[in-house]
């Protein structure tokens, strides 16, 4: 079988182009598989890419930037996407003829303008699944519309957890279209796992607002205060760089809080921490959650939507706090870097727990998923997972989705609980 994905740019960095590239990896294992890049602004892409995937470009920004038809605006991609000033009509057409020419069985998209490029224009033999990395309530009500009109023709969709996936089935309403949750995966680690000696708190991600490191630094201060000897290290780079830099120095951190800058790959940082920490205001998935586990750290976590309450499990392999809660930060990472004993055997629960998002039980969930809606095609019907499947599963896997606000789905994982007491 051919697969084929339709990403946005895969020169750049980026948590969607990370998981795309894994997921992509893993299935060549048994397939061929292609990843068609709409943009390329550079030679090589930032993370190495398996030989066996076949990466192609279709407008390279480096001489078609000034191209009449880039000067054009989109008309296929939805003007309320986030990324829309970034495409053209030179995009609409080169996507168009790429799909119209595509000899793969199955097409996935990877954010909600290209799934619309994949819903109207892909041959009707495709298999035609678009993949959501970031959440519906993300999305503006102009955006919702488009997605409501042209969702409907694709096959299936796949979010990143249960919560969304059960938004989205709730909301949307897309009649004969699979919906169904996904998780990235995340690579099995080269390196031994972090034995939970080192006194060195870790994080990593985009340095923008939403991400909270301000709040984080700021709940590591009474940390450095009663344990002058821990480190915190933030990975990554973004527009909060210089503010994150001014607040380390006007707290009097600079001796124990430190901005490192990018790193890719993360694993070589993880194993040098003991404790991986986010303090997020929202995270769709949670990517560096798992890749920090799977490295053996406990993670101590705001307890945002949507990702993080369905990755850890509290008190058991890390620590979830209110959003926005300093004191409550502060507290549970006080709490793991006082106890050694809890740290380390937290750290192995979270090593052995973060194997379900290894590459093997993804590619196995997505495989068995392309064959499902192939065969619902085959018989002209759509398919739909087992009533209660996927919620049994997440159950069974020990997963966490705890607040019933916010999700139909962690209500589903409650109710199953209680029933089982």
């Amino acid at each position: 079988m051919k697969i084929s994905f339709l990403l946005h740019n895969a020169y750049g960095i980026g948590g969607t182009i990370t998981t795309t590239f894994n997921l992509a990896q893993a299935l060549a294992e048994r397939h061929e598989v292609e990843i068609v890049s709409a943009l390329r602004h550079r030679e090589h892409p930032n993370f190495t890419l398996d030989p066996r995937v076949s990466l192609r470009p279709l407008v390279d920004l480096r001489q078609e930037k000034e191209h009449p038809l880039h000067l054009r605006p989109a008309r296929v991609f939805p003007a309320a996407e986030y990324r829309y000033r970034q495409y053209s009509e030179l995009t609409d057409q080169r996507i168009g003829e790429a799909l119209a020419a595509t000899d793969a069985d199955v097409v996935i998209g990877t954010r909600p303008g290209l799934n619309v490029h994949l819903a109207l224009q892909a041959p009707e033999h495709v298999v035609r699944i678009g993949q959501e990395h970031l959440t519906l309530d993300n999305h503006s009500p102009r955006l919702r519309t488009a997605l409501r009109r042209a969702y409907r023709r694709l096959d299936a969709l796949t979010t990143v957890t249960e919560a969304d996936a059960a938004a989205y089935r709730r909301k949307m309403r897309l009649p004969g279209v699979r919906v169904e949750a996904l998780p990235n995966s995340v690579p099995d680690p080269v390196l031994p796992p972090a034995d939970g000696a080192a006194k060195v708190v870790v994080a990593a991600g985009r340095l923008v607002p939403v991400k909270r490191y301000d709040l984080l630094i700021e709940a590591f201060a009474p940390v450095a205060a009663a344990h002058p000897d821990w480190q915190l290290r933030i990975y990554g780079k973004g527009e909060e760089h210089e503010r994150l830099r001014e607040l380390i120095h006007r707290l009097g951190l600079y001796d124990n809080a430190f901005l490192m800058g990018a790193a890719a790959p993360m694993e070589a940082e993880w194993v040098k921490g003991s404790i991986g920490a986010t303090a997020a205001n929202f995270e769709p998935f949670g990517m560096t959650i798992v890749e920090a586990m799977s490295c053996g750290l406990p993670v101590v976590s705001t307890d945002c939507p949507y990702g993080p309450g369905e990755i850890i499990e509290d008190g058991v392999d890390g620590r979830l706090v209110p959003v926005g809660d300093r004191e409550a930060m502060s507290a549970a990472l006080l709490e793991l870097v006082g106890d050694e004993e809890r740290r380390r055997r937290m750290g192995r629960t979270a090593l052995e727990n973060a194997r379900r998002y290894s590459p093997g039980p993804v590619v196995e969930q997505a495989e068995r998923l392309i064959d499902e809606v192939r065969a619902g095609r085959s018989t002209g019907r759509p398919a739909s997972p087992e009533p209660g499947r996927i919620q049994h599963a997440l159950v069974s896997q020990g997963f966490a989705a705890r607040d019933a606000a916010y999700t139909v789905a962690s209500g589903a994982l409650r109710a199953v609980r209680r029933g089982r007491r």
